[in-house]
C-alpha cells in the first residue's frame, strides 16, 4: 500500500463508500484513521500534550504528561526525545478540505497550515485545501521515550492518584501527531470580492501556479520544524500506547 490510489481504494472499502475521480475528503480520512484536527497550530506541540474535550471542540490544557512524570535532567532528556521522535509515512491518501468543510471547521482550519485568510470563505465561488504527503509521529511501548513514559505513568497513577484524577484521567493525550509535506490552495472568486490568502514564509517554499484577481493556486511545501495539523487522542484512563 504505497500509492494514493491503493490507499484511497482501501479507505473506500473500509468505509463502504464510492470515491471516483476525486480525492478523499478530510472527513472521510479522519473517520478512517480515528484522528482529529488540532485546535491550534504550533511547532512546539508535542506528543503527550493534554487536551480537554467540551463536547464540540478540543482545547489544550497547556500541560504535557511528561511534566507530571519526570523532573530535572530526566525531564529535559525525555522532552528532547519527544521533539525528535521520527516521522514516518502515515499511509493516508492525499486528501482535500472543501469549502463546505472549511466553513464548518471555521477559520482555524487554514491557520493550521500557516495560511491566513483575509475575508469570508463563504464569499468564494470555490475554495479548497489539498493536503499532500502526510507523515506521522507517535509514542509506542517498544521505543524510547514511550517505554519510560509508560513505566512512570503506571507508577504515577498509583502514587499521585489525586493529581492523576484531577488532571489526566478524564482528559486526553495526543498519542500520534500528523504533519503535511505540502498543501495546495485553490481559490476562485468573483472580481472585486474582498477575499485573499497569505502565508507565513519561514520554512515554507511557496510556488504560485496561478495568482490572478479571480483565481489562485498556490503550493506550500514545508521544511524544518513543522507544526502538526491533526492528532490521535487517547483518554487518560485508557492510555497504555499498546
Amino acid at each position: 500500500m504505497e500509492n494514493n490510489q491503493d490507499l484511497t481504494d482501501l479507505l473506500a472499502l473500509d468505509l463502504g463508500i464510492n470515491i471516483v475521480d476525486r480525492r478523499p475528503y478530510a472527513k472521510e480520512v479522519f473517520k478512517w484513521q480515528d484522528m482529529d484536527l488540532l485546535p491550534h497550530s504550533s511547532a512546539d506541540t508535542l506528543l503527550c500534550e493534554i487536551f480537554e474535550w467540551n463536547g464540540r471542540n478540543w482545547r489544550t490544557t497547556g500541560n504535557n504528561l511528561i511534566g507530571y512524570l519526570f523532573s530535572g535532567d530526566v525531564l529535559n532528556t525525555v522532552k528532547e526525545q519527544l521533539i525528535n521522535t521520527p516521522k514516518h509515512p502515515a499511509l493516508i491518501p492525499d486528501f482535500e478540505f472543501t469549502k463546505e468543510s472549511m466553513v464548518e471547521y471555521g477559520l482555524s482550519l487554514p491557520s493550521l497550515f500557516n495560511i491566513g485568510v483575509n475575508g469570508n470563505i463563504k464569499n468564494a465561488k470555490s475554495f479548497s485545501v489539498r493536503v499532500n504527503g502526510v507523515t506521522k509521529s507517535r509514542v509506542t511501548n517498544i521505543d524510547s521515550p514511550g517505554i519510560e513514559i509508560l513505566k512512570n505513568y503506571s507508577l504515577f497513577t498509583q502514587s499521585k492518584s489525586k493529581t492523576y484524577r484531577k488532571n489526566i484521567k478524564f482528559n486526553y493525550l495526543s498519542t500520534s501527531l500528523f504533519y503535511a509535506e505540502s498543501v495546495e490552495i485553490f481559490l476562485e472568486k468573483e472580481s472585486g470580492v474582498g477575499l485573499d490568502v497569505s502565508f507565513q514564509t519561514q520554512n515554507v517554499e511557496v510556488d504560485a501556479k496561478i495568482d490572478t484577481d479571480t483565481k489562485k493556486h498556490f503550493v506550500l511545501k514545508y521544511s524544518g520544524n513543522q507544526a502538526p495539523f491533526a492528532a490521535k487522542f487517547t483518554k487518560g484512563k485508557d492510555f497504555n500506547i499498546m
